[in-house]
């Protein structure tokens, strides 16, 4: 049976941690900035785990 390839959409926006944790980056801090605080575009730009069954998702297309 051939190899599982790798979903290469989910390879560019996730990440693996150490841990085996899925690292995703938050959503909203693209455009229309203006109306957002300093704190939370600060907040927005850090890394954050996905949770529960989007990252049981998640791992699946990046293991095959």
């Amino acid at each position: 049976m051939p190899k599982q390839k790798t979903h290469k959409g989910a390879k560019k926006r996730f990440k693996i941690s150490g841990g085996g944790k899925v690292l995703r980056h938050h959503s909203m801090c693209s455009h229309i900035l203006t109306k957002k605080t300093s704190k939370r575009k600060r907040r927005l730009r850090r890394q954050t785990t996905a949770v529960g069954s989007l990252a049981r998702g998640v791992k699946r297309l990046l293991h095959g």
